[in-house]
């Protein structure tokens, strides 16, 4: 879990266009941030498998 404090360095605009990051809503982790569905591969993954994703199915073969 993100520190609060860095949620909200997170939301301010950087100096630089280069130094912006996004990080996940549901969680605040920055690293593994997909942005077609706006989360963290953890929180996507959790997600998916509880079928609250519109159109996600857990491949099987």
């Amino acid at each position: 879990m993100a520190r609060k404090a860095l949620k909200n360095k997170a939301a301010l605009p950087p100096k630089f266009s280069t130094r912006g990051y996004n990080r996940c809503p549901i969680c605040g982790r920055m690293h593994g941030y997909m942005r077609d569905f706006d989360m963290c591969r953890c929180c996507f993954r959790n997600l998916a498998r509880e079928g609250k994703i519109p159109g996600i199915v857990k491949s099987s073969w």
